[in-house]
Order: C-alpha cells, then sequence, then structure tokens
C-alpha cells in the first residue's frame, strides 16, 4: 500500500481543527492526534529519512507548511492559516470547503 497523499493528509488536519475550539490547534497536537483520524499505511510509519524520531507521515504533514507556496497546499489555497510558528487555525474557507459553514 502506497503512502497517504499530502492532500488526504491536509483533508484530515482541516476535518481534525474542524472540531477543536475557535478551528486552533498545535502541530504538536495535530501530530499527536491525526493518527486516530486517518487510517495510515505501512508505508506512512517508516522512519522519516529526513527527520530523525518521526515517521514519514508525520514529515509529511510538516510538509504542509514547507510546501506552502504550492498550489493545492491547503496553506496555500487558505483552507488553513499559520498564526503564530507551530499554530493553525482552520478559515472560513476550510469550513465551507468541509460544508460545514455556508
Amino acid at each position: 500500500m502506497a503512502k497517504t497523499s499530502e492532500t488526504a493528509l491536509g483533508l484530515a488536519v482541516m476535518r481534525f481543527l474542524a472540531t477543536r475550539p475557535n478551528g486552533q490547534a498545535t502541530m504538536r497536537t495535530i501530530i499527536k492526534q491525526l493518527p486516530d483520524r486517518i487510517e495510515l499505511t505501512a508505508e506512512d510509519h517508516e522512519p522519516s529519512g529526513v527527520r530523525p524520531h518521526e515517521e514519514m507521515w508525520e514529515q509529511r504533514v510538516r510538509n504542509l507548511k514547507s510546501h506552502d507556496d504550492t498550489l493545492g497546499n491547503i496553506l496555500a489555497e487558505g483552507l488553513i492559516e499559520r498564526l503564530d510558528r507551530g499554530h493553525y487555525r482552520l478559515t472560513e474557507a476550510g469550513y465551507a470547503h468541509l460544508g460545514y459553514r455556508e
């Protein structure tokens, strides 16, 4: 089974943020809670070759910030926003994308 796409991970992050007060969470909280909210593959659980002590899926979630100028990225598309270092919020556009608000 292949690695979970960054698109699918981004959607899982958005869905998680939608459950949080004010749609906000730290990256640490996101990383801690996300495995309970998305089915990760064996490849997702392989060790990261770039970040010691992380699994591939964790690196790929953190890549959402690194790739924030890439078309289709949830930050680039304005679906979530970075409030400060390591702290993110689901935007109104993000809620609308999920169908939670008009």
